[in-house]
């Protein structure tokens, strides 16, 4: 998979080996990985899934 998908990094790393990359799916889904272990785990949530998580990221409403 890691080859078939158009992954991409936060314009936030600045160059940091510490990212994570994400990659939309077909169907909506999206992958995500560690920048410096691209040929190992690969998490995939639902789109809705991300789309919460984003907005509860830009919110700042993310329980610990």
């Amino acid at each position: 998979m890691n080859d078939m998908v158009e992954w991409r990094k936060s314009t936030y790393s600045n160059g940091s080996s510490a990212c994570v990359e994400v990659a939309r799916l077909a169907g909506g889904a999206v992958a995500m990985r560690d920048s410096k272990q691209r040929d190992g785990a690969v998490l995939r949530v639902p789109g809705g899934g991300w789309a919460a998580f984003v907005t509860g990221v830009a919110r700042r409403s993310l329980g610990a």
